[in-house]
C-alpha cells in the first residue's frame, strides 16, 4: 500500500512529518471502524482531521463547503 501511495498520504499527498520521541512516524492505517475494512495510509494530521469529524462525509463536506466559501463575510 506504501509503494501504490508513493510513500505519501492518501489525502494530502504529502509524506508524513509528525515525530513522536525525535522518530519520523510512519504513515497510519486508516480503516472504516464499521466494517474494519482498510482504506488507505494517513499521515498524522489527515488521520486526526477526520477522526475529529467522527468518520463521517457529510460533516466533512459541510467543511469544505465552509472553506471554499472564502472570505465572503455572512
Amino acid at each position: 500500500m506504501l509503494k501504490t501511495q508513493n510513500g505519501v498520504c492518501a489525502i494530502c499527498h504529502r509524506p508524513e512529518t509528525n515525530h513522536l520521541r525525535g522518530i519520523l512516524r510512519c504513515l497510519s492505517v486508516d480503516h472504516d471502524h464499521t466494517t474494519g475494512v482498510i482504506r488507505g495510509l494517513l499521515c498524522a494530521k489527515c488521520n486526526q482531521g477526520i477522526g475529529s469529524f467522527g468518520d463521517d462525509p457529510v460533516r466533512l463536506i459541510a467543511a469544505s463547503t465552509y472553506l471554499n466559501r472564502g472570505t465572503k463575510v455572512v
